[in-house]
């Protein structure tokens, strides 16, 4: 049974286009009135990390500058050129400086309401359409950024004296082996986005005017390789320690919440923000609960597409995840050996499961009271520009009586970056404040230790500390 992928958007006057730097990402929102839940919606085009400021500056009237930076899933061990771990960028950073971004770029002498209408819609259907070619664009530029990276490498090794050349004779040889991973990893690229096209069951997307592969920014680089880390987290064989430290904790609380004795699985509805490439959502859905995954950056999108929709053998394919890693490696052959995936058939999904992935902000898609039986987290809430947000978002939408789990740190995204809204509360504020809308505390658990996209032969890992807790909506009605 195919994984079924929606597209949202609420159009309304007020959610006109933002434009920044051309980096643009697909925000997508239920149409006004729509169900949480089955809504076939429409996609709508805001910045990546930006919004909030920019939005904050055209209601003040006034001017912004606005850091374009990578806003969503942490990943893990970040690859610069040279390979250095830097996980905090991974998870949050900027991309090398700041664009500016003016709120007059959006006034304009307004025709009449219609007419902005249809202009408004007709836009960000072209500005939605460049992006998601945009991303294509870079899953098939991967092959080229990384042979033009290894090509550099090979001109420094032979700038040194021949001397020192000599002592080395299988450094030229692993170049070209890694070579090979290079162009085994964009074929594998190549084939996730052919059906990406066809993903959303309410859009497709047209090919590429004119086809060209153009050169894809550090940024976008940067953000398809954490991803095939990705693939190693949730979909292979060596992850599934990082997943039993992640996301077993959360699927025991919620069988413990919920057990078949008592409940009809089936009418369980649980909510996965964050979802990534899918696995805990998965997971979740297996167990027989009706479960919905939420994630809104196209590169997981397409990834997980990919593994939920075209894969049914396990381990028939293999990626090269660690070859964009040139530093902390033990032995040369350690960055280059392969990952299996995926390590189960994702097609093995119970006769009749309920089971879907929404693409958008989570915030914006769901809105509607009493919606959730549970709501599941993990390294998720410190995502947030102003994590008291989420947690008003997470007490409207849960039924009474339903619970919230939550696992993970607080590296907090926007942290120390100009001109972007970031409150970093500590673990205790955030829980005074969870116990101040009314939640009741039934699980706390500290010091859960936990990787991230984490390469087990390296020589150098990050571990986090996190915290898990499970918390209950009284049996009271939602207020807003």
């Amino acid at each position: 049974m195919p994984v079924v992928y929606r597209r949202w958007r609420a159009v309304s006057s007020r959610h006109i286009k933002q434009v920044l730097g051309g980096r643009v990402r697909l925000s997508l929102v239920p149409e006004a009135g729509g169900e949480s839940v089955g809504v076939v919606g429409r996609v709508r085009p805001v910045l990546e990390g930006a919004a909030l400021a920019a939005a904050a500056a055209r209601r003040r009237g006034g001017h912004t500058s606005v850091t374009a930076m990578l806003r969503g899933r942490r990943q893990g061990d970040w690859e610069g050129d040279g390979g250095e771990q830097r996980p905090w960028r991974d998870r949050g950073g900027c991309d090398d400086g700041e664009v500016p971004f003016s709120s007059e770029r959006l006034r304009r002498k307004q025709p009449e309401q219609g007419t902005v209408s249809r202009m408004e819609e007709e836009e960000e259907e072209r500005l939605e359409g460049e992006h998601f070619r945009r991303i294509i664009n870079a899953f098939r530029y991967y092959g080229t950024n990384m042979h033009e990276q290894v090509n550099r490498t090979e001109r420094q090794f032979r700038s040194l004296p021949a001397n020192q050349q000599n002592l080395l004779p299988q450094f030229l040889l692993h170049l070209d082996k890694i070579r090979k991973c290079i162009d085994h990893n964009q074929e594998i690229l190549q084939t996730i986005v052919n059906e990406c096209k066809h993903m959303f069951e309410n859009k497709e997307y047209g090919e590429d005017e004119n086809g060209k592969i153009v050169p894809a920014s550090t940024f976008d680089m940067d953000k398809l390789k954490s991803t095939l880390k990705q693939f190693v987290r949730d979909w292979s064989e060596t992850g599934k320690p990082e997943r039993d430290s992640c996301y077993q904790p959360i699927i025991n609380e919620i069988v413990k919440n919920f057990p078949k004795e008592r409940w009809d699985l089936s009418k369980v509805n649980i909510l996965v923000p964050g979802a990534g490439l899918g696995r805990l959502a998965w997971e979740i859905a297996m167990l027989g609960y009706a479960c919905q995954g939420n994630e809104w950056s196209l590169f997981m999108l397409f990834s997980s597409n990919f593994v939920l929709n075209r894969c049914s053998e396990i381990n028939s394919h293999k990626l090269y995840p660690w070859i964009h890693q040139f530093s902390n490696n033990r032995r040369s052959a350690d960055q280059i050996r392969p990952v299996y995936f995926p390590d189960v058939d994702p097609h093995s999904l119970p006769s009749g499961a309920n089971f879907s992935m929404t693409a958008g902000d989570f915030q914006e898609i769901y809105s509607e009271c009493n919606m959730w039986d549970c709501i599941a987290t993990c390294f998720f809430i410190d995502t947030a520009h102003n994590v008291i947000d989420y947690i008003d978002t997470i007490w409207k939408i849960l039924k009474p009586g339903g619970i919230w789990i939550n696992l993970g740190p607080l590296l907090y995204h926007f942290e120390n970056l100009a001109n972007e809204l970031s409150i970093e509360l500590s673990y205790e504020d955030i829980k005074n404040v969870i116990l101040q809308y009314g939640f009741h505390l039934e699980v706390e658990k500290e010091s859960v230790l936990s990787t991230y996209t984490v390469n087990e032969l390296s020589m150098m890992k990050y571990y986090y500390e996190c915290v898990l807790f499970v918390v209950r909506k009284p049996e009271l009605q939602c207020f807003k």
